[in-house]
């Protein structure tokens, strides 16, 4: 049931893109529930890979996003540079996860790695929604600044969740698509 919420979310959001005669741009997503249930489901996901005994691993290290906040900085940034940052970790969890899928032949595990998967793609469309522009990656991981190395799927994925408690939380809360006119 959890898996198939998150495509839920997914596939009501490409509806409401597509619906003939939208003659608006698609309104901001600001419902912070959202991006809580996929917190959830990355923690159900390290849960898991946490009692995982066997084919369970990553084949190599992979580069991953920082997930400590330094709040002085961090509000120093405008919020391009803030979206930027997010959407290079976000890049950044996709590439991972996406060979983490691959090297882990528990297929108990497929379905959660998925299903972080396709809340990644989700979360990038709900910063499209809040009209932040489109990232485009680098040519080499080892161009994008703030990262570092992990070498097991039980820390990849503890950076995955981490990454949406502290860095992608930060930016929708403080999106100005969804900030309230107070006059």
């Amino acid at each position: 049931m959890l898996q198939k919420t998150g495509l839920l979310a997914l596939l009501l959001m490409v509806l409401e893109w597509t619906r003939p005669g939208l003659p608006s741009p698609l309104r901001p997503i600001c419902d912070l529930r959202v991006l809580n249930h996929f917190i959830k489901e990355a923690r159900d996901a390290e849960v898991a890979m946490k009692s995982c005994r066997e084919g369970c691993g990553l084949s190599e290290s992979v580069t991953v996003p920082q997930t400590t906040v330094d709040f002085e900085i961090w509000e120093k940034k405008n919020g391009s540079e803030q979206a930027q940052e997010v959407q290079s970790g976000l890049y950044l969890l996709q590439q991972a996860l996406s060979l983490l899928r691959a090297s882990v032949t528990a297929t108990a595990l497929h379905s959660h790695i998925d299903n972080s998967l396709r809340n990644l793609l989700s979360i990038n469309a709900v910063l499209r929604s809040l009209n932040i522009q489109e990232y485009t990656p680098p040519p080499s991981a080892a161009e994008l600044e703030g990262t570092w190395q992990v070498s097991t799927a039980t820390d990849l994925l503890q950076v995955h969740v981490n990454f949406l408690r502290g860095k992608v939380h930060l930016l929708l809360l403080d999106a100005q698509a969804c900030q309230q006119d107070v006059s």
